[in-house]
């Protein structure tokens, strides 16, 4: 819960129906009642404008605009620069962990994940994200 009993808005980026289905599921699981899905990174930029966003959980790679033209859009964005972006991909290189993060996700979990690295490393970015809102 973000204070006052709303909930906290995530935005689950995703082109496979199963894999966007389970992290919604474990997101919702672990707490964060307000998930909404994108199927792809065309679908996310309709969709970032219309809310105010806890955390953006994101794939790589997906058709059109990937995971990573997403995270440097919203990094561009006043609206969205400090949004909490969360990257969960197949691409288990370090230069590729390296350059989402360098492109600032906040964290990058490895496909596939336990769900409770993804709940738990969801709970740290978004209590962390929080906590920098209200020493301001």
């Amino acid at each position: 819960q973000r204070g006052f009993g709303v909930p906290l808005r995530v935005l689950v980026v995703e082109d496979s129906p199963g894999m966007r289905s389970f992290v919604r599921a474990t997101l919702e699981d672990g707490g964060f009642a307000d998930v909404t899905e994108a199927a792809n990174g065309f679908e996310a930029l309709r969709l970032l404008p219309r809310e105010r966003w806890d955390l953006v959980v994101t794939d790589i790679n997906m058709p059109d605009i990937h995971g990573l033209e997403l995270l440097s859009f919203m990094r561009k964005s006043e609206a969205h620069a400090v949004t909490p972006v969360i990257i969960v991909s197949t691409e288990a290189a370090q230069r590729d962990r390296e350059r989402g993060m360098a492109l600032g996700a906040n964290a990058y979990l490895t496909k596939p994940f336990d769900p409770e690295a993804l709940r738990a490393t969801a709970r740290r970015v978004v209590d962390a994200h929080l906590k920098r809102i209200d020493s301001k």
